[in-house]
């Protein structure tokens, strides 16, 4: 599960955000490390555009602005401090989300472990307990899916494996899902993959 890091001193906002990203499969924190930042600008003592800047001298992190001021020039100085995206309050949840999704998507590391399960996209194999199983194309992209959000419908599932040059339709997802459930059966990472029936899959 993704962790987003929400810095907004506004307690009704956070309180929003949190429960905007928990509902749709993340896991939003106060802090640590994270898969990607919400940054206000106006936070109390240091602002959101010194915090960035210093975030910038040892991390890559994404970190999306999400603030109140409007000017180009604020504009201009969140993506100067290495700010990854600018968007302004009050936002709408989808275009949020959608942004969110965008950027993790752009950013997200090929080589992922979720509960010591790991894939190795680009050598389309995965691990676990120093077990190793080779994977096709579709298996690969499918479990590198399945460990990005908590839940896909099989409509997204289908979207992204197309998206990404794979021909699949829902008889063939089905297929491949199978498949990949006997491979990580095979070494030891059974009932990793779960039907939520009339949706999709979750991991």
């Amino acid at each position: 599960m993704k962790r987003i890091c929400v810095v907004e001193d506004d307690t009704a906002i956070r309180t929003e955000l949190f429960q905007l990203l928990a509902a749709n499969g993340y896991q939003p924190v106060d802090g640590g490390e994270c898969d990607l930042i919400l940054m206000d600008v106006n936070l109390p003592g240091e602002s959101g555009f010194a915090r960035c800047r210093k975030i910038r001298e040892s991390s890559d992190t994404p970190v999306i602005f999400l603030t109140a001021r409007d000017t180009p020039e604020d504009e201009l100085l969140a993506f100067a401090v290495g700010g990854d995206d600018f968007i302004r309050k009050p936002y709408h949840s989808s275009v949020l989300l959608a942004r969110i999704a965008r950027m993790l998507k752009n950013t997200g590391s090929e080589r992922m472990t979720e509960r010591g399960l790991t894939l190795d996209l680009p050598g389309m194999k995965a691990e676990y307990a120093g077990k190793y199983v080779e994977l096709t194309k579709n298996e690969a992209r499918i479990l590198w899916c399945l460990m990005q959000k908590e839940l896909w419908t099989r409509e997204e599932l289908i979207e992204d494996l197309w998206t990404n040059g794979m021909y699949i339709d829902s008889n063939t997802l089905y297929v491949n899902i199978g498949r990949l459930r006997d491979k990580l059966k095979s070494i030891g990472a059974a009932d990793f993959i779960r039907t939520v029936r009339g949706v999709g899959y979750r991991l």
